[in-house]
């Protein structure tokens, strides 16, 4: 995988090769990069399952098909035909040099791949013996040293072989585990009953809530970046319909590995550690190589995906916009080291996949979300796009710190509504003051 992500072909050169390909990446390999850097978190995935069964599928699965779906039937062509090669660049265009500053800078802190480097270095630890620090050291290391270089290109060309990785590794898991332990009825009599319904003993409202969480693909650094690679529009919309059939399959290949963790592993095992303990017992060793080469391969291909983008965004939407000199690819590559940095500080002071996920989530989308998704429909631009994102991101920032505080959220409302509520307020009001104007 490192010698495929460190060939560079020396006739391709500038800026949009590097940052995108030169907008030239066609449905295979536009389809298995999307897929490919959408499971960073496996070993959340597996957690979730092992502790609620099938409810993994209505949380983390069902909310990001329908917002795919919607994003690539009304945004994916929109975004190639536009030619803004960033987040940051539609709403600097948009909403002017400060908005597109600020955007930014929520980007590079949503796109750190610190709950990713975080994963991959638990997976080492486990299967090698070895502390945290150097595995998160070794876990950077591997899955970034080929995009200095190379560029988005190297990216995608290592997402397709981890794609293939990935898919096969968790496709033998699942037929042993069928053959020699049984199918569904086998699942049905020794799981917990929670196991197999829709919520796993959750609330409504708490299913409710990760689908607000989900709409974080709208504003997915990824999903913009794939889209305006993209060889046409048609492309980036296909590429995205046909990556929701590719999930629904993988997903398919998860939840099973899941259940049968529960299922086969002993009482009071470590849910986090369910998928690769899972492998470890019931695959021989041929087999067990290639299943956690394809784990590896799930979490790498994300870690490498978005330390890139949080480079691009650091250093040519942040540091080159301000300077204003030098070369673009000088800025990123300038940029790498940083996201690397800053990535493992957040992972060594927060040493949780779920924490980092839901606090990073929750501090930065609501801030992002609408003055986005306006840049589509509003004729007119928001006003004050700046403030609005300033006092929304500062407002989930205070609810959050609060409960480090008081170990609970005010109302108990979780962080990411309130900056929502104050940005979906912004827009209609500013709505209903130009039609007043109007009058």
């Amino acid at each position: 995988m490192l010698a495929l992500g460190l060939f560079k072909n020396r006739k391709k050169a500038g800026n949009s090769h590097y940052l995108l390909a030169g907008r030239r990446i066609t449905l295979i390999p536009f389809t298995a990069s999307v897929v490919a850097t959408w499971y960073g978190g496996i070993l959340g995935v597996g957690e979730f399952t092992y502790l609620h069964g099938i409810s993994n599928w209505v949380v983390l699965g069902l909310p990001y098909y329908i917002f795919a779906l919607i994003f690539a039937l009304f945004l994916a062509e929109k975004i190639r035909e536009d030619h803004f090669a960033t987040i940051p660049d539609r709403l600097r265009q948009y909403y002017g040099e400060t908005a597109g500053l600020i955007g930014a800078v929520l980007i590079t802190i949503l796109t750190t791949p610190a709950p990713y480097i975080l994963s991959c270095a638990l997976l080492l630890t486990y299967l090698f013996d070895i502390s945290l620090f150097p595995a998160l050291l070794l876990a950077t290391g591997i899955s970034l040293i080929y995009v200095y270089n190379g560029g988005f290109r190297s990216v995608v060309r290592t997402d397709v072989l981890q794609f293939g990785l990935m898919f096969t590794g968790f496709a033998l898991l699942v037929f042993i585990c069928f053959q020699n332990y049984g199918g569904f009825q086998a699942l049905r009599e020794g799981l917990p009953e929670l196991h197999l319904t829709w919520h796993g003993g959750k609330s409504k409202q708490y299913i409710l809530v990760w689908f607000f969480i989900a709409l974080w693909t709208f504003v997915d650094p990824g999903f913009y970046q794939r889209c305006a690679a993209a060889e046409s529009p048609v492309i980036a919309k296909k590429g995205i319909l046909v990556s929701i059939g590719f999930w629904v399959v993988f997903d398919f290949l998860t939840v099973s590995a899941g259940l049968y963790s529960r299922l086969l592993l002993p009482e009071g095992s470590e849910a986090a550690l369910a998928l690769p303990a899972l492998g470890l017992t019931v695959l021989p060793p041929v087999i067990k190589g290639l299943f956690f080469a394809g784990l590896l391969a799930t979490i790498m291909s994300t870690i490498d995906s978005f330390g890139f983008i949080s480079a691009i965004t650091f250093g040519r939407d942040i540091l080159w916009r301000l300077k204003r000199s030098g070369n673009e690819v000088a800025w990123v590559k300038l940029g790498l080291p940083f996201t690397a940095a800053f990535s493992l500080l957040l992972a060594w002071l927060l040493p949780s996949v779920i924490e980092l996920w839901y606090s990073l989530g929750s501090v930065v989308i609501p801030g992002l979300l609408i003055p986005f998704l306006s840049t589509f429909w509003q004729k007119k631009p928001i006003p004050a796009v700046p403030a609005m994102m300033i006092l929304s991101t500062a407002l989930n920032l205070a609810w959050f710190l609060f409960w480090f505080k008081e170990s609970k959220y005010p109302l108990g409302i979780e962080p990411f509504y309130p900056g929502l509520i104050l940005s979906i307020l912004w827009l209609l009001t500013a709505g209903k003051f130009r039609l007043n104007q109007l009058d």
